[in-house]
């Protein structure tokens, strides 16, 4: 078996070997690295593992580093898994090893799996492990159709999409022409909720590379624009990793038609899980997600210590995040836009 960092010649078997994966995310694909690397420079090393030219296994590793400061190496930032995928166990730890190894080159202080794997998995690993599985993802199975899907669900449920259309709401799909005004949406929302945002060049790349595998969803009342969210593809998962909704319009239920027909689109397209995003349990979005039918599956963040002397990186307390999120939303919103994405690049979540 052999080991190396994949290049842009090795695209396409990359992204055969993920479509055929199971386990694979729509985060897995070529476009992830590509649109890291166009968006925000970061250097990335995506692991290869081939037998007799046959591609057996992946591990898509980003840098994320700042100058003269130890950083670490997260499979994958900006989502919620992109862990190892691989035909054996054998070859999953060969990969880990050799991520190890990488960030030793690198004099990185932590790689970052984010998967579905225990801590118990890493026994064959010489160095601390701390695993944090406090967030799940929260999927759910797709029938045949969005018709079988529409009368799965509870009359409250079909009354709360019905509302949105009784309140003149209309849905489209949307293009590259578009990405200004689902920014003014997206970029609003993150500043209302006290996050910095990603950058609107992101978006843009993340169109541009994803090709056939991304859909944009945009909600209008009359010609104003309300909401607006990401579908991501991969084999037969579509994932929503980001959507959002003006907050003074959300008596409209603009996200109840945004979902809907994300998952109409889902269900007619021959998809069989949709993955609604990364939740804390008993939250409100984990709520919101719950009535669809979608299910918690657990989370597992592991970090591998490279230099031994602590097992996680740390977090801010959470009186002090509070306080910085109050903060940023008083800042105008042209401000927030400016500062957000220089910050935004270095926050892996």
């Amino acid at each position: 078996m052999n080991i190396r960092i994949a290049d842009n010649n090795d695209r396409d078997k990359w992204d055969s070997y993920v479509h055929g994966q199971p386990d694979a995310s729509a985060y897995h694909l070529f476009a992830w690295k590509l649109a890291i690397e166009k968006a925000y420079c970061h250097k990335t090393y995506y692991l290869l593992a081939e037998e007799n030219g046959k591609v057996t296994g992946i591990l898509p590793l980003v840098c994320m580093k700042l100058p003269f400061i130890q950083g670490a190496l997260v499979s994958l930032p900006f989502c919620d898994v992109g862990d190892v995928l691989a035909e054996e166990e054998g070859i999953r730890e060969e990969l880990i090893r050799e991520a190890i190894t990488l960030a030793g080159r690198l004099k990185i202080r932590y790689i970052e799996l984010r998967g579905h794997y225990r801590r118990s998995s890493f026994q064959y690993i010489d160095l601390p492990v701390n695993t944090q599985s406090h967030k799940v993802r929260m999927m759910m199975d797709l029938p045949g159709s969005s018709e079988m899907l529409w009368e799965g669900f509870r009359a409250k449920l079909r009354s709360q999409i019905r509302k949105a259309e009784k309140n003149g709401l209309r849905f489209e799909w949307g293009g590259s022409e578009d990405i200004n005004g689902y920014y003014a949406v997206f970029s609003r929302n993150m500043r209302d909720l006290g996050s910095p945002v990603h950058s609107k060049e992101w978006f843009d790349v993340i169109l541009r590379h994803y090709d056939k595998n991304v859909r944009m969803g945009l909600v209008y009342q009359h010609k104003q624009l309300i909401g607006a969210g990401f579908m991501l593809s991969a084999n037969k998962t579509v994932s929503i990793p980001w959507a959002s909704t003006l907050l003074e319009y959300n008596k409209l239920s603009p996200n109840m038609m945004l979902y809907w027909k994300f998952l109409k689109y889902a269900a007619d397209s021959g998809f069989t899980k949709f993955d609604f995003g990364r939740s804390t349990p008993d939250e409100g979005t984990y709520r919101f997600k719950e009535q669809w039918g979608a299910e918690p599956v657990p989370l597992y963040w592991s970090f591998i210590s490279i230099d031994c002397t602590e097992t996680r990186p740390k977090a801010s307390a959470g009186s002090a995040r509070n306080t910085a999120a109050r903060l940023w939303q008083k800042l105008p919103l042209g401000v927030a836009n400016f500062i957000g994405p220089v910050i935004r690049k270095h926050i892996s979540l």
